[in-house]
This record gives C-alpha cells, structure tokens and sequence, in this order.
C-alpha cells in the first residue's frame, strides 16, 4: 500500500504552516508500536474482564457463543499485530520512499499556492488600490533644509525649556553666596558646640560629634531673609542592635525638617534653635538606645542577677545595676543621664559608690562618647575598674604577711598573682580574679587545675580571710610534691604520699601527717627512698629538702617471717610463688643522707646558681637535689650489687669509681678465673646464697661423640693473661629498648692471629659483652660473664695453635685459606677460589663445644652448611683448626659442585599428591656424602686426597650381603662413571718430599684411630661382594695383620676392582700392635684386620702415606657413630657390638691389578675405562658398589647443568647425573609396568640393563644410549604375520616415528612414569588404529608436513593436564581403553599469522574419543559442566565430519582429526594468512599440555609440569573397527 501524502499544513515549504527545520519530522497521525500494543492488551484485557462479569448470567449456548466471538475477535486482532509486526521489518523502506513523496507533494503544493495568491491578489486586493494627496511644500522644505519651520509658536513657548546659565555664571552665583553665607555667621550669635562647620558651594554645614549634621543656606543677600534648611543627618547609631539600618524613619526626619524650618522664620536666633532642638533629639535617641541594648542584654546573655534597668526616663536617665550578688550597702550601679543645668552638654555617667573623677570620664569617653555606643563596653569598663581596685586592696593584705614577693597585678580582666614557692613559673603561681557578672573573688592555679586548696583558699578570699596564710602553706606544700612528681617523670622512679603498712614504724620521720614523699626505685622494688620537705624559717617560699634511704620487704601478713637478706644491699630477684600476694611493705633499715655530700661528689654542681642568661633552660618545677639523688640511687646500688655478687664468686675487683670528667661509673675486675677451674669453688658458693627449695637447672651435655673440653695450657693462660689489659663494667641503656644493659668492655693487647679486617689492625683491641639488668639476678649476670669468658679462653686455645702453624712457611695455609676477622669471641676464615666464602668458629656455651657457620659469597655459596655438624664434631673431638682447614680446602670444590644439584620437590613420583626431593644430601661425616634420588637411588660419595673422589652405589650395604630395603641398585652406574674417569688422575704422582716430610704427625694416626680413620682411600676394607681372601692391598705400613693376604694373578677383567697386594704387604705386620682394625666388620679389641693405606699424601682426608694405591674404600666408624641423627646410622656396625662379619659365598668380579703389577696381556689402568674386559660386567647390578674414583674436575662435569645431548629435546639445563638417574628410573618403571599390564609380555634379554617386551604384533626394546648414557631409546621391529591370518603392518617410516617419538616426548625430561604407561598402551591398539596416531605423532613432530591449509597444529598429551576437562584424574596416564572405546587428549594451538608470536596464540585441550566399533570419532563431554564456545565449535566439526564421512572403509581417527586442524576457526580470527607461510612448532618437548580452554593466550603445550593426582585408569582391549585399513597420505583432509 503506497504511504498517503501529508496534508498542505504539514509541509514546511509553504511560509507560515510549519516551522524550518520540521520537514523531515514524524508524522502526527503516527503511534508507537509500543502504544499500540499496550491498547491491544489493554483492550483484550477490559474485553475478557467484561466477559467474566456478564457470562454466569448467560445461557450455556449463549456463554459459547461469547467465547467464540471472544476468541475470533482476539484473534483477528492479534494476526493484524502480527502483520503488522512482520510489516514493520521492512518499514525503513516504506517510510524513505513516503518521505520522498511527501517532499514532492510539498513541493507541487508550493507552486500552486503561489499561483492561488497571485491570482487572489490581482483579482481583489490590486483593484481598490489608490496612491493619497501628498504634501509636496513640506517635503521639499524637509529634505531640502533638514529642518520644518511651519509649526505654530506656542508649541515652542510650552515645551522648549529656556537656556541655562553657563558655567562661569554658576561659580559666579556660588561665590557670592558663599560670602553670605559668612558675613551672616560672623555677624550673628553662635553657640560653642556648632563652632565646627565649612562653607562650600553655597552651604554651610555644622557637625556635631556623635550626634548630628545639619546644612543650611540663604536665598538672598538681604539680613532679613531668614536660614533654609537643606538637610539633617543624625549621627547615632547602634551597632549592636541595629543591624546596620538607620535609627531615624525618613518619615520623622522631615517632621523634624519642617518643624524647624518653622523656627527659623523670623528668629533672632535661629542657629540656637537648631541646636537645641537636634541636641535634645539626640540625646534621647542615646537613651533610647542605651535601654534597648540594656534589655537585650538583659534577655539573651545575663539575667536579673547580673544586671537591671531600675530607672528609666526617656530623655532623661537610665540607671542600671550590677553585682547584685556581692552584699554592699549601697549596691553598685550607674546612671548616664543629661546635665539638667546646662543644656548643651552631653550625657554624663554618674557610679554609685562614687569612682574617681578620671575614671568616670574616661567610662564615659569610652562607652558613650564614642562611635560606638556600647551599653556592654560602658558596663564591662565599669567591672573592670572595680575589680582593679578591689584586687589593690587584696594585694596589700597579702604583702602585711608575705614579705619581699614579687605581686603582679595586670591584664584584662585584672589578674592579681600571687607567687607560693621561689622560684616559681607564672603557670604555678595563684591567679586571683573577680567574676566579673558576681563580683566575687575566683582564685586558680593554671599548672594545677586538680587542685583541691583552690576551693578552700576561694571561700576565705570571698569570706575569712584569716585562713590565707595557712591555706597557701598547704598549696606551698602541694605543689612540691607536684614538683617531684613531675621531676621523676622520666625517672626510673615513682612518687608516693603513703605506702601500704601493716604496722607504723617508730621512726618520726615516717609518722602520719608529716610533709614527706616514698620514692619508689622501679629497678629495686625492696629500696625506697624518703624525701622530708621542711619550709625554710628565713624565706617561707622556699623549701629544704632531707633524703632517707629505707630498705623494705613486702609480707602478706603479720605472720609472714622476713629474711635478714632483706636487710643487705641486695636486690630481690624473685620471691617464691605463695598463694597469697604480697601487698603489706615493712621498714628494714633507715639510712640518712648528707644532703651537701651527696649533692657535692665528683663533677656534680647541684647547688652552683646558674647564669643569668641560662636561668630560662632550668624549669622551676625541675627539683636537681631529688633528680641527683635519685639518679645516684639507681646507678650505684646495681654496681653495688655486682660488686657484692663478684665478691661472692672469688673475683677480685678494684670496686665502683668514677671515671675521669665524671662520664660514668666503672666497675674493675682484677682477673677472672680459669674456666676450667672456676666452676667447683663458685658454684659451692652460690648454691648457698640461692634461696632454698628452688630446683637447679641442669646443666647441658657436651656434644655426643666429642671429647672433653679442650686443655688450656699453661703457656698459653699465661700468654692470654698478659693480653689482657683491663676489665671495666659499665651500665648504659639501650636507645631501642630503653632497657638497661651490663656493658663489659675486654681491652686486649693484639692478637695472636693476625686478620685482614680494617678495624683490627692496631694494637688495642676492645670486646665489648652486654648483659641485661632487668632480672636483678646478679648471680647469673656474673655467671654469663664468665661463660662469655669461656668463650674466650677456649676459642683463643685453638688460635694459639693455630697460629703458630699459619706462620709455618713450609705449610700451605696461608694459600688455602685467609683469616678475616679474630674478635676474641670469634673467628671468621674465609677460603676458595676468591676466600669470598667464610666459616664462622665460636664456642658454644650451651653445647660445650664449637660450633660453625657457614656464609657463601657474592658469587660462590657454601655448600659446607650441609655438613656443619660433622665438621663441628671432627673439630670439637681433635681441637685443630689445621685439620678444619685443611678439609674445608680439599673438600670446597666437590662440595660445590654437589650442590649445583636441585633439592625441589617434584609431584608425580611415584604419586601425583606426594611430593618427592629430586635430590637430598645426608652428610655422615667429612669426607663421607650419601645422595639420594627421588628416595629410590642412594649414591655415596667419599672425598680423598689429591682431588679425588669416590663414588659407589650406597644401596650395597657395606657390612651385610645384601641391599638396604630403602633403595634400589642403581643397574649401570659403574659403566656411567667409568666415562668420566680421568686415566691419569691414579697415578697422580707424588714429591719425592712428600714420604720424608708428612703434612702431619706420625701421631695423627692414633687420633685418627689409624689407618681406620677418615682416610682417602681406605677407611673400611673391602666391597662386601668382594670374596674374604680378595682383599683390597695392604700397605707396608699397616699393621695388625693377622694373616698376609693371598696373591692374586694379574686380570684385566674389572680394572675399577681392588687387587691384591704383593706377599711383602703383610710382612712385618703380625708384630704391630692391634692399633688398627678392618672396617668390613666392627672392630673388636681381639680381632683386629687390617686397613690398606692409600696412595695419596697425608692429610686429613688421607692422614696415613702410603706407596700403594687401592680402590676399596670403608665408612668411617668414629662418624657414624658421632652422627647418630642419620638415617644410615642404624645400618651401621658401630651400633652392634659384632666381633666379625662372615663373609658369604656370593659373584664377585675378578679382582684388578695393583699398579706395580705389570699384566701380560697389557697394563690397564685401575680406575680408568674398561678396554680389556667386556661391557656386561660394568652393566652387572652389583658393579655399582666397587667405588669408582673420579676427579673434581670430572664430579662437577657429572653435576653441573649442560643442555641434553639429544638436540631435538628442547628442555631446560640438567646435570648428567640427574638425566642419567632419570633414565634408569623411567627403565624401571617401564619394567614394572610391563610385569603389571596383561597387555605387555616381557621376554628376556641377554644383554644387561635392556628392557624386551612386545606387544600385538611388535617387540620393543628399550636401552640406554651407551656414548653417554644420559637418554633412552626404543627400537621396534615388526613382528611376521602368521600364515593363516596374515595382519595390517605399519611400514618401517611408522615405526621411525614411533621411535622419535619414544625418544622426544615420552623418555625425555621431566622423567615421568606414567608417560610410559600412555605410550604402551598406544603401542597395544589395533594396526589400523595405531596407524593413525602414528600420523598424529608425525604431525606433531614435523607439523610441515600437514600443508599449508592447517590452522591450528596439534599435540598429543601423555599425561592428563591439571586445566583439561576433569574427566581423568590430572597427573594419570591420559591414554585411556575401555569398553572398544579410547579416550586420548590432544593440544591444539593456533598458528600465528601477520607477524604474531606463538606465545600469543591461544591453545585447547580436547578430549577425544574414537569408537572401535563404530569407527566415530568425536568429542568426550560431560554432562554436568557447561562446555565452553570452542570446545561447543570443535565438537560440531567432529560431528559434522562424522555424518559427512564418505570413506567408511578407513579409520576415521586421523581424518577427523586433519578436518578439525583445517575448519576450525576462532569468533575472533583475522584474515587467513598467505598459503606460503611457514608453520613452525608451537611447542618443544613435552607429553602434557598446560593451557587448557578458549582463549589461554601464551600457554604452550610444555612438559616441565609437575603432575597431580595420578589414578591409573586401563581399561579392556577392544576389537578392530569394521573394513580394511589403507595407507593414508601424508594429508587425508576432510570432506570436501
């Protein structure tokens, strides 16, 4: 339907019918669709309402026939809605073409109106039409002359004004009445008060000051014409009340003007009249303003007590009264009136009782004859002088009895103040006032509101006077004990009027109602100290002061028995625990001080009058007599008590003096015992001063395994008494706490160990040692002193030594190590590379022993805090920092290296919640390391001479025939470390000098218990699996043979086993004593074995030289045993007391050859690589615990990060240890899943340390990679198909993949075992299927291969991601078979286009399942979980190809999933990039993804995730789909 024009009144062309700017606006005939249909429901509403209302009276037939007329009419109506509705989508283009052709009819319209108003105009108007008679003279005189001089003159005489007088005739006029003016005022009567006035302009003005101003003029010259009156201005004003507004109405101003314009006719004296009659209205008008101010006063701020208008006579006077309260016989009050006898002069204030003639005027000045008329200032000025001569008379009351004060009386209002002590501060003085609404005396002391005399002295000011005198003793006395208080503020000490007791004393002093104050002392509860305050008799406004000090003791009752010790100077330190608390104080001793001796000590100038410019620094509340006093108690009585507690413990002391300029008090102690000698007669001593029935801490014990304490020399007492210089005790208190401390200040002279620290270079040395005071327990402050002592004395024993040997010059120490600091209390070595890592050695008390500390440096850390203890323990049993030294050198860089190993915790091993340490080091002793891997593996380590270490399986026990049940053989580690053996490194020779010269005594070997002790070769005979007549050689110098051990043939079998020695070795030996003992069993008094030595040079990793060199070291006995916290300890024999160790038949490896012996089928190196004997025996299970020597050089190779040797294989840095553990531990789990999964069948394997299994159709074989030994590798070959079933084979290039795939994604780092168990179970599928995640495999390795179509690339995860779709448990093998179905997970990450990163692109994890049966691939989903946009558009695709499948006789697996890398696209994908684009891979090594979901930008698809909850999940095999399996391309692709 063609939309209708709009009528001619809508359209805006035609002037005057729309307004500009409408044209295009709606139509009026138009509704809302919104309206329209809010009326239908509205309408169908009210219809269905009427029809409920009027059917019950309706027939049935009739109440159908409504319903179905209803029903139709509704209908109708709802079809023409939605007609209309359906209309209106296309409703923009109806409405553009309606709107055209309204434009068009607007403008047809246009054209024919104007042609109608044409026509109309021609035809009606333009017919009448005529031109008027213009009138030609006066408009030729108009334009010609500009002017029209024909209208008639009388317009000219009524409405032109005549011309004004110029200028010069007006100040001509103004000047001559000025004259006048003057002439009239000088010839004329004028009153005194309108002597003020100016002339100007024809005018005279008179003011008069507060009241008006009035201008008059003359009309004339002649003396008979009289004044006019021009203008009155009233000059009163009330700014208080009038709120700015004028006090006379315009209204009665003009009355007033005409009322003495009136006057002035024909009066002699007119100005007079003037006068007066203003005077008289003025005054009034102050009256009148005076009252109301009084009124309102009256009503808003006082009441009728304060002040009352009692007489007022307009005109007249207003007397007002005040201080109605105070009694007076007269009352007060003032009255301001007129001066009834002389007219003329203004308001006067009179005061009853009468004031002084000046301070009335000056009242009056102020408050009435001012600008300000003030009712309120004339009031307050009034109490102001009263309450000035008021406190005049009090103050000469006050001077008749205190003599030569200073009273001031001053400010406003009038303060009196009264000064009570001398000197005394203006907030301390008394400040008397009167109330100025009352009239009554207020008295205050402003520093002491609290006050309670002010009252009492207030009611005698106002009533009794006779009071004041005795009433400003007791403030006098109040105020000092204010004075002391506020002097003790910061103070340890608190002021008191009473203490609590039981009973009074006898003492006077301490009587009730004397003038006296307790001074607590906060640190001596048991001392008080009592100030008696006494007024002197010469000047009563000054105090003396007298000092007691009392000796207290508390007591809960008169029952309670006191100690005489409570009469000593000694502090309480604690009182035993009652059930009943103390409270009641009681009077022990009294002492009186000498005031001026105390005041008067060295340095102390209490008393000295300070100067006159410093007399404002000293408060007068400051009292320095009680502060110097107090001060003196608190400092002296702990002195006095340590001295009193030294003198108890037999420490001479030179007692308290005072040191030089008074700077502090010092304590001198004389000497201190010997440590070792002190703690017998001290400690007898002590127990009997203690209090009885308290319990003596026990004391601790030494450290287990170590000696006693070390020996203090006599030589070497005596060197360390001549060090010290002095011992001075001071007290200070600490500026953090404020708590206060002992400060024992040790001054040395030098040391005998020279340090490289700046501060520690001269000749005075000062140690400083601080003690806290808190406790008040003396005793054990005196017992810290001499542990800190201790200390000293013990630590400087080793130094001694120690020194001594650093100045030997044929000792390598000062190459090895350099000495950082010597304080006395400790000792600080730095050593390494750089000597940037130190070693902190201190005595500890509490251990009795030494103890160290172990800091790493800016680029080094210490990896000697792992065995602190045990070197703590090798220290504290031998007392030689040589040795330490020593150790700490040889052992920094196999230390270092250990501890370039990861300690994390990893999850997943062996289970997901379980946190395992990749690595933990158990120190056992010095030299001796165990290393446990993932608590499966243990290997042990053993630091020798000559940058050696031994390394050896430690789950081989050492003393039983067996494996520890905690660990697991370590298959291959002998072949591992055997690459890493340096071939020289065995014969590293040594200096002829070296046999001759030891490093150390012959007598280490006793402390080390002989050859048995922390050597670097042997410490403990042979390898259990070495046979008992295969020992390991014996050294010349080894002693306690029992029987020389038997010669075995040179072979060439296992150069890394121990051989035997030449027949000499045990010569001589049986006539040794039994010193040294074989550690291959405990050792035991009677049967004592023999201990090889060992080829390296003496030390205290090698303490005993020997010619030979062996392979088999022992645990160190003396270690083990000290280290009892270890876990190996109780595997150790140093806990069963067995005489001997049986040695059971068990395979041995044939012994090697010593290094004297020449072999004839060629010399082999011992301890270098296997070249003779066969690859088997370094891969036997019990090769591992032969120990294998390796260099330092070699173990940090073996332990320090290096990129993994597969280059595919992008991972982080591991050492070659770790992924060689790794690789073991996934072999062994790829073994025990193979004994576990009915899948797998395992086949045996000739060669060692090689896993066989095969599957349906395949055998696998898994190895370690024998170059290095650091990665595994599957090799699978296919298997030939039965005859009479012939089967699908994957051809050589799948297998390939499989292989690379093994290789890469499965047994690479992070090494994960259920990674192994996805991978088995993809090698256990069907043919057909396997074939398509091999192309999946292919794909994920070389993502190229797919084509430039792809979008996405994939990866398959091998373990379940925390983030994926929870359907496995995260951590799990996600390879899951069950019910002819497999549930797999796949990465798929989008390739990044137009200059995008891969971290950038965002990556999802798929569930997905493929039906054996029904040969459907599609997304897994659960039910309850709301799938999100992506995962909703990738389960559409799968499905999508799934019904479109046109090649049923295939497996759809890889197909479907090609289908979803091409298809699936993003919401917010840009423009598909160019088909030559490179596609690189997304990921690097991994088997789990890490961004799971839509949208996870910067996720890539990396294994280095530590998995969590890991439940195995397999379920049954499943048959092969339906059809044949063809090979595929290399990109199937989907439907097309």
């Amino acid at each position: 339907m063609a939309p209708t024009p709009l009528p001619l009144e809508q359209m805006a062309g035609v002037g005057g019918y729309l307004p500009a700017g409408q044209e295009g606006g709606p139509r009026i005939n138009t509704m809302s669709m919104s309206v329209l249909i809010d009326f239908i429901i509205q309408r169908t509403y009210h219809e269905l309402t009427v029809l409920a209302e009027l059917l019950p009276r309706k027939t049935d037939m009739e109440r159908k026939i409504e319903i179905y007329n209803y029903a139709a009419r509704t209908r109708h109506l709802f079809t023409r809605l939605n007609a209309l509705v359906k209309w209106g989508n296309s409703v923009s283009k109806v409405d553009k073409s309606s709107q055209i052709m309204s434009f068009l009819d607007k403008q047809n319209m246009l054209f024919v109106e104007t042609a109608d108003m044409l026509a109309r105009m021609s035809r009606e108007t333009l017919v009448r039409a005529r031109l008027p008679n213009f009138h030609i003279p006066a408009a030729v005189e108009v334009l010609t002359t500009g002017t029209y001089n024909r209208l008639p003159t009388c317009i000219r005489e009524r409405i032109v004004p005549a011309d004004a007088i110029t200028p010069a005739e007006k100040k001509q006029t103004l000047l001559r009445l000025n004259q006048v003016i003057q002439h009239r005022l000088v010839t004329g009567k004028l009153l005194p008060q309108m002597r003020e006035f100016r002339i100007k302009n024809g005018r005279v003005t008179f003011e008069v000051k507060h009241e008006f101003s009035v201008a008059l003029t003359v009309m004339g010259d002649s003396q008979n014409v009289p004044w006019r009156l021009l203008d009155i201005d009233v000059l009163v004003e009330d700014k208080e009340t009038g709120d700015g507004k004028s006090l006379v109405h315009p209204l009665q101003v003009n009355y007033i003007h005409q009322l003495i314009q009136a006057r002035l006719v024909e009066n002699p004296n007119a100005l007079s009249e003037v006068y007066n009659c203003l005077h008289y209205f003025c005054q009034s008008l102050q009256l009148e303003v005076l009252y109301t101010q009084t009124l309102r006063l009256n009503y808003e701020r006082l009441d009728d007590n304060n002040i009352t208008v009692e007489e007022y006579v307009p005109g007249v006077k207003l007397t007002v009264s005040y201080w109605r309260d105070l009694k007076s016989e007269l009352g007060y009050r003032l009255t301001v009136q007129s001066d009834p006898s002389e007219i003329g002069r203004p308001l006067a204030v009179v005061h009853v009782p009468s004031l002084g003639a000046k301070e009335s005027a000056e009242v009056a000045d102020r408050a009435v004859r001012s600008e300000h008329l003030s009712m309120e200032r004339l009031i307050v000025h009034t109490v102001y002088i009263r309450s000035v001569s008021r406190l005049s008379d009090l103050k000469l009351e006050f001077q008749a009895f205190l003599k030569d004060v200073d009273f001031n009386l001053q400010g406003t209002p009038a303060i009196l103040t009264v000064p009570v002590l001398s000197p005394c501060l203006r907030a301390e003085q008394i400040h008397i006032t009167i109330d100025t609404h009352t009239g009554m005396f207020r008295c205050h002391v402003p520093k002491h509101l609290d006050c309670p005399i002010t009252e009492d002295m207030q009611e005698a000011l106002n009533a009794d006077r006779s009071k004041l005198p005795s009433l400003l003793s007791e403030l006098r006395y109040w105020i000092t004990h204010r004075r002391c208080e506020k002097t003790l503020q910061h103070l340890p000490a608190t002021a008191t009027d009473t203490l609590t007791f039981l009973t009074l004393p006898e003492q006077e002093l301490l009587q009730q109602g004397r003038h006296k104050i307790y001074v607590k002392l906060h640190r001596h509860p048991n001392i008080i100290l009592v100030v008696q305050l006494k007024e002197k008799a010469t000047m009563a406004n000054e105090m003396e002061y007298t000092f007691h000090l009392g000796f207290v003791a508390f007591q809960k009752d008169e029952a309670d028995v006191i100690d005489d010790s409570a009469k000593q100077l000694v502090s309480v330190v604690a009182q035993p625990p009652s059930d009943i608390p103390k409270f009641f104080t009681k009077l022990m001793r009294l002492i009186e001080f000498d005031t001026f001796v105390a005041t008067h000590g060295p340095g102390t100038e209490v008393d000295a009058p300070p100067a006159k410019q410093q007399k404002t620094i000293f408060p007068a509340y400051f009292i320095p007599e009680l502060a110097h006093v107090v001060a003196m108690c608190d400092e002296k009585i702990p002195f006095m008590n340590l001295a009193q507690t030294l003198s108890k413990h037999n420490i001479p002391h030179s007692g308290l003096q005072v040191e030089a300029n008074a700077t502090s008090l010092v304590l001198k102690i004389l000497a201190l015992p010997q440590p070792g000698k002190s703690a017998t007669a001290s400690g007898q001593q002590t127990q009997q001063g203690a209090a009885s029935g308290a319990a003596s801490e026990p004391k601790p014990q030494p450290l287990s395994g170590s000696s006693a304490f070390p020996k203090i020399e006599p030589h070497v007492w005596d060197d360390l008494m001549r060090r010290v210089l002095s011992i001075s005790v001071r007290s200070q208190t600490n500026k953090n706490s404020q708590v206060r401390i002992w400060v024992v200040e040790f001054v040395f002279y030098s040391t005998p160990l020279q340090s490289c620290h700046p501060k520690e270079q001269g000749s005075r040395r000062t140690v400083y040692l601080t003690y806290e005071q808190a406790n008040h327990d003396f005793s054990k402050t005196v017992e810290e002193l001499l542990n800190d002592w201790s200390k000293i004395v013990y630590l400087y024993t080793l130094v001694h030594d120690f020194a001594e040997q650093l100045k030997n010059k044929r000792l390598p120490l000062c190459d090895m190590l350099v000495v950082k600091s010597y304080s006395y209390m400790n000792l600080l070595l730095g050593y390494g590379p750089k000597k940037e890592v130190s070693c902190n050695i201190y005595w500890s008390v509490q251990s009795h022993g030494f103890r160290l500390t172990f800091v790493g440096g800016m680029s080094a850390v210490n990896a000697h805090s792992m065995m602190r203890d045990q070197l703590a323990q090798h220290l504290n049993q031998h007392h030689s920092l040589t040795q330490i030294a020593q150790i700490l050198h040889e052992t920094y860089y196999p230390m270092s290296s250990i501890a370039k190993l990861p300690v994390l915790p990893f999850l997943g091993i062996p289970r997901p919640q379980v946190p395992v340490l990749s690595f933990c080091m158990l120190a056992q002793s010095p030299c001796l390391m165990r290393l446990t891997y993932q608590a499966v593996y243990c290997l042990e380590l053993r630091f020798r001479a000559n940058r050696l270490v031994s390394i050896r399986d430690g789950a081989s026990s050492r003393f039983e025939r067996n494996i520890i049940e905690e660990f697991t053989p370590i298959q291959g580690l002998k072949a591992f470390l055997s690459k890493y053996v340096d071939e020289s490194a065995a014969y590293r020779g040594r200096a002829p000098h070296e046999d001759d010269n030891p490093l150390s005594p012959m007598g280490m070997e006793d402390n080390y218990g002989g050859p048995s002790s922390v050597t670097g070769v042997s410490a403990g005979g042979s390898s259990p699996f070495l046979g008992a007549g295969m020992r390991g050689p014996q050294s010349p110098r080894d002693s306690g043979l029992r029987f020389p051990a038997p010669h075995t043939p040179p072979s060439s079998s296992n150069p890394h086993t121990p051989a035997s020695p030449h027949p000499s070795a045990g010569s001589g030996g049986a006539a040794q004593s039994h010193g040294n003992f074989n550690l291959t069993s405990p050792p035991a008094p009677h049967m004592p074995h023999p201990s090889p030595g060992g080829l390296m040079p003496s030390s205290p990793l090698n303490p005993q030289p020997s010619p030979h060199m062996v392979h088999s070291p022992g645990p160190n006995t003396l270690y083990m045993q000290s280290h009892q916290d270890s876990p190996f300890t109780a595997m150790s024999p140093a806990n069963n007391q067995w005489p001997g160790s049986p040695s059971m038949p068990r395979p041995s490896p044939r012994p090697g050859q010593s290094p004297e012996h020449k072999s004839t089928g060629g010399s082999v190196v011992a301890g270098g690589p296997d070249r003779g004997g066969s690859r088997g025996t370094l891969n036997r299970p019990w090769a591992g615990a032969v120990p294998t020597l390796l260099t330092h050089e070699a173990l940090e190779t073996l332990c320090r990060p290096s990129p993994h040797p597969n280059k595919d294989i992008n991972v982080t840095d591991m050492s070659p240890l770790e992924r060689f553990l790794g690789c073991v531990y996934m072999r062994r789990q790829l073994h025990r899943n193979i004994q576990s999964e009915e899948s797998l069948t395992a086949l045996n394997s000739t060669e060692p340390g090689v896993v066989l299994f095969k599957v349906d159709g395949l055998q696998c074989q898994v190895m370690l990679n024998q170059m290095h030994m650091q990665t595994l590798h599957l090799k699978i070959t296919q298997l030939p198909s039965p005859p009479d079933k012939p089967t699908f084979q994957l051809s050589p290039d799948d297998l390939l993949v499989i292989e690379q795939y093994f290789d890469t994604r499965v047994a690479a780092p992070p090494y994960r075992p259920n990674s192994l168990h996805s991978i088995c179970r993809l090698l256990n599928l069907p043919a057909q299927v396997l074939k398509d995640f091999v192309q999946i495999m292919r794909l994920e390795l070389k993502p190229e291969f797919g084509g430039d179509q792809l979008k996405w690339t994939v990866q398959m995860c091998m373990r379940m991601p925390p983030s994926a779709v929870p359907i496995v448990p995260s951590g799990n093998a996600c390879v899951v078979l069950g019910r002819m179905k497999i549930l797999f997970f796949l990465q798929i990450t989008k390739i990044p286009y137009n200059g995008k990163d891969w971290k950038d692109s965002p990556s999802l994890v798929l569930p997905i399942v493929y039906d054996i049966t029904t040969n459907l691939t599609q997304m897994a989903e659960r039910r309850e979980q709301v799938p999100s946009p992506m995962m909703t558009a990738a389960s559409t695709l799968l499905r999508r190809f799934a019904e479109f499948n046109s090649q049923q006789n295939q497996c759809s697996l890889f197909p479907a999933i090609t289908d979803l890398l091409t298809n699936l696209q993003l919401a917010t994908d840009m423009p598909q990039p160019p088909p030559n684009q490179a596609i690189g891979p997304p990921v690097g090594v991994g088997v789990g993804g890490v961004g799971v979901g839509v949208g996870v930008v910067g996720s890539s698809p990396n294994p280095m995730m530590p998995m969590q909850q890991l439940q195995p999940q397999v379920g049954p095999q499943g048959q092969v789909g339906p059809g044949g399996y063809p090979q595929l391309g290399p990109n199937p692709g989907g439907p097309q």
